[in-house]
């Protein structure tokens, strides 16, 4: 029963650091590579070593590396140079010696950053070739590169707008060195030189350093008027004359006229870019004496500062991207393909080509909505908010404000440890709008419960601490998400122990700020999403994806409250058990609030009322234990919030058990419903093995056991590269493995050594003739997180979708039309007759009228509408009986468009003449 275990071919040591001091590897005489020592490897091996300033270790253990993997690989002949660089990477992160570049070894193999990825992650072709330090190297490259990618796609447009001669050799070296300091900004402000947001921030900052130091030629006549009179534009003046130009006045340190186009015209919040200057860049222009100058700094100076910066890095060079080297550029097939706008659709194209977002324009168009949404709100409880508390047995303010000032401060000080020592003030804006969307989100749930109870009482939980922290973190987490700073997209979430856990401000990082148990983190989730429909989709994606991380692994870490409730549940003789098989068929209800699970019995006279509350649901479940007898048996009610988690668990489990069994056992659908019955007995009756572990560990070894009792051949190295394709996963969940206190190994081992030896004889009662009954299967509802942003349809129609607007403050130019017109509720288009036909549409009462389509092939249901020309379907590119009516009244709903957007674009152009 036990597979066989491959040697492992790497440690799983801690995330790769720079070396310190970061010399360059050729000043390191005494690690030079000695030729002589490496006679029995390959001499073009030897010689990449030796242009790359590779040490005799790092030498030695990649060309084992490369041994151990030289058979698995396919095409070695065409790619071997290529498959060298990558052993060399490896083992140089591995072994922690900062011997070359990536830049330097993109050069030496000539492949550009995608493809050099690519190619590692590759090399694990057996599993256990690159560690989990190597892969978050590889994914903290890959972000930091995409983050500059889009930097400089944006920066190249924005000069463009900015100057007026592009092919002007002086405007050109004045491009060059505002990227070059903008990269050497970033460098020395930021610790995460991935966050995009305030990246760009700075980028603007730079900029507007920049500009009012150009000639008044090399503008553009917008950024010409831009600047402020108080300051005289410098003009060109010959070398001969230089000296002799009058020295000007020292200037005002930020030009607000200025810095307020370019956010205008990068639809980015000016305030918070001043306070990125007046914090972070300042402080980066003090540190080159540079502040008060009325000149550029030397280009040679710039470079130089810069060349040290990135040799101590040990990554990318960002000079090449103005240089358009091809290690750094994406193909321009793949950069057109993102900027292009949108074309009409061909007649045997089936869909619109939707052209995804640029990340810096999604970025501020999410950060628009929020700060937007949050307009009307305040950073102090409104009049409604206060009420509520006055209401209250025990008033909660005085206590409220005190906690928030106490996390205030904890959450600024930790956002400046993380992204950057200047950051502090970020830190202070971040989570003031976070306070904002705390108070929004506590009233709407206040409102609720009051007319879901009908008290206005609610001392109990506007006196629990646990509820308000909960509800501030995630209200906060929201915040994180919206400017890109804690996101699911590009490697998963913080691990903790990774080595730059204290720069990874991804979830669960504002748990630790804030003191909170996942557990009781996950009680608001669901009430926060259903107390706010303003966040939009992205959003509610992403605090979904923070439950399941919860339920898969952060709940279960040692010390959890978790693990103290199922305990409570075992010693005081609960009512029923945590969750029982026989409800797995009844749907998973979504009526329960933030009360019921943060009100839920913890343990007797644990939570009691305060004097004089109101007795709702929740509160006499609080206090039924103590109603008892004494000659009674104590039969303490069941946990809500635990009881929930366990029904929200097993689905969880269920859903991603399901996936990987399309995958790998589709020829026998009847082991499905068998490895779940052992997986969910695990859960249940076994759940001390989920203790610092992940849940697809167990799903795994689960489906393991049953093949091989079941005597399908299924090997644990085919369920991994499987389970490496579902979506939301990563490769630690499968090489670092809890085996015993501080050991962790790969999932193969521990499943020989804990998951077999204690469910071994469960295991064996599958292979008999008298098997345990089988768990019947969850129902798997749809998600209770609807997202009111997207396109609902018109009831009693099959093909009219609307979509509400945001709000007023966001203009439909940034919205992105995902059909052929976008028609903005709220916006002025001119007479309502323009309408007249749409609504006629509309309002029809045909409406069992059916498509016919050429070839008799069967109709294809229209997901939204859309507007034929010509009798032309744009679903299916066929054409239908020109004699219709739906053909005729589309055919003139054709024309009317046309009219509209002819009286549109007239509106447009006199509305830019006034």
């Amino acid at each position: 029963m036990r597979p066989k275990k491959r040697n492992s071919g790497t440690t799983q040591s801690k995330e790769l650091k720079p070396s310190p001091g970061g010399a360059s590897p050729d000043k390191k005489e005494s690690q030079e590579l000695s030729v002589k020592k490496h006679r029995d490897k390959d001499a073009e091996f030897v010689t990449l070593c030796k242009s790359l300033h590779v040490t005799d270790l790092v030498c030695d253990h990649a060309w084992k590396l490369w041994k151990s993997v030289q058979d698995s690989m396919e095409e070695v002949l065409d790619n071997q140079k290529r498959l060298w660089g990558a052993c060399l990477f490896v083992s140089a992160t591995d072994m922690d010696v900062a011997c070359f570049t990536l830049t330097e070894v993109l050069k030496a193999v000539s492949l550009n950053v995608k493809q050099f990825l690519a190619l590692v992650r590759k090399l694990d072709v057996n599993l256990d070739t690159i560690s989990t330090k190597v892969n978050s190297a590889l994914t903290q490259l890959e972000k930091k590169y995409d983050v500059t990618l889009a930097l400089y796609q944006r920066f190249e447009k924005t000069c463009k707008k900015i100057f007026a001669l592009v092919s002007d050799t002086e405007e050109r070296k004045t491009i060059q060195s505002c990227w070059t300091m903008f990269l050497l900004a970033r460098g020395r402000a930021l610790q995460m030189e991935d966050d995009l947001v305030i990246s760009f921030q700075l980028l603007l900052c730079t900029l507007e350093f920049c500009i009012k130091r150009c000639p008044p030629d090399l503008l553009q006549p917008l950024y010409k008027s831009a600047i402020s009179k108080v300051l005289s534009p410098p003009t060109r003046t010959s070398r001969r004359n230089q000296s002799k130009a009058k020295s000007r006045p020292p200037e005002p340190e930020v030009d607000l006229q200025l810095l307020k186009t370019l956010c205008q015209e990068n639809e980015c919040n000016a305030e918070e870019v001043k306070n990125v200057y007046q914090t972070s860049f300042s402080a980066f222009m003090e540190s080159l004496d540079i502040s008060k100058s009325p000149d550029f700094p030397p280009v040679k100076d710039l470079n130089q500062q810069y060349e040290e910066h990135y040799l101590k890095s040990r990554d990318l060079d960002g000079r090449l991207f103005f240089e358009e080297d091809e290690t750094v550029l994406l193909p321009k097939i793949e950069i057109s393909q993102v900027e292009r706008t949108p074309k009409k659709n061909q007649a045997d194209e089936d869909a619109v080509l939707i052209p995804p977002q640029t990340p810096i324009r999604a970025a501020m168009n999410s950060i628009q909505q929020l700060r937007g949404d949050l307009t009307s709100s305040g950073d102090q409880p409104s009049t409604n908010l206060a009420t509520y508390f006055k209401n209250c047995t025990v008033d909660p303010t005085q206590n409220m404000l005190k906690r928030l000032e106490t996390l205030g401060q904890a959450f600024s000080q930790r956002f400046g440890q993380a992204v950057g020592p200047r950051c502090v003030v970020l830190g202070r804006q971040r989570f003031t709008l976070g306070v904002k969307l705390y108070y929004k989100v506590m009233e709407a749930m206040l409102k609720s419960e009051e007319k879901r109870l009908s008290v206005q009482n609610f001392s109990k939980l506007l006196n629990d601490s646990t509820f308000h922290t909960s509800l501030l973190a995630c209200a906060l987490e929201v915040v994180m998400a919206t400017y890109g700073e804690s996101s699911f997209k590009t490697g998963g979430y913080n691990h903790g122990g990774c080595g730059t856990s204290e720069k990874n401000v991804c979830f669960p990082w504002i748990l630790d700020v804030v003191n909170l148990a996942a557990f009781d983190f996950y009680k608001v989730i669901e009430s926060f999403i259903k107390a706010d429909p303003t966040l939009n989709k992205d959003i509610v994606k992403h605090l979904e994806a923070c439950e399941n991380l919860i339920m898969e692994r952060i709940a279960w870490r040692t010390g959890s409250l978790l693990f103290e409730l199922l305990k409570q549940e075992r010693e005081s003789g609960a009512a029923e058990q945590v969750e029982t098989p026989a409800s797995f068929n009844q749907p998973l209800q979504h009526n329960h609030t933030a009360a019921d699970l943060y009100l839920s019995p913890m343990r007797p006279g644990v939570r009691t009322l305060p004097p004089d509350s109101p007795v709702t649901p929740s509160s006499q479940a609080s206090v039924q234990p103590l109603a008892q007898t004494a000659n009674q048996s104590p039969q303490f009610p069941k946990s809500n919030s635990l009881s929930l988690f366990y029904k929200k668990l097993y689905r969880l489990a269920y859903t991603r058990l399901k996936i990987l069994c399309s995958y790998l056992l589709s020829a026998h659908p009847e082991l499905e419903p068998i490895i779940w019955t052992l997986f969910q007995h695990t859960l249940q009756h076994e759940h001390e093995l989920m203790r610092d572990r992940h849940l697809d560990q167990l799903m795994m070894s689960a489906m393991y056991a049953i093949c091989k009792v079941k005597s399908v051949d299924l090997r644990f190295k085919i369920i991994v590269s499987a389970y490496k394709n579902m979506p939301n996963t990563n490769q630690e969940t499968f090489k670092h493995v809890l085996i015993t206190e501080g050991h962790y190994d790969s999932i193969i081992v521990f499943y020989n050594q804990v998951f077999m030896q204690k469910l071994k004889t469960n295991i064996l009662q599958y292979a008999s003739t008298r098997p345990p009954q089988l768990s019947p299967i969850p129902q798997i509802p749809r998600s209770p997180y609807k997202f009111p942003n997207s396109p609902l349809r018109v009831p009693g129609s099959n093909n009219v979708y609307i979509s509400p607007m945001k709000s007023p403050r966001m203009s439909p130019g940034i919205m992105t039309p995902r059909s052929r017109m976008l028609v903005s509720i709220g916006e002025s288009f001119g007479l309502s007759n323009r309408f007249q036909k749409i609504n006629q549409m509309v309002n029809s009462s045909e409406r069992s009228f059916k498509r016919t389509l050429d070839m008799g092939s069967p109709p294809k249901p229209l997901k939204r509408l859309r507007f034929d020309v010509d009798g032309q379907d744009e679903a299916d590119g066929s054409k239908s009986n020109g004699d219709s009516t739906l053909i005729q009244r589309l055919t003139e709903m054709s024309s009317t468009r046309s009219r509209m957007q002819e009286q549109k674009m007239k509106e447009d152009v006199e509305s830019r003449k006034e």
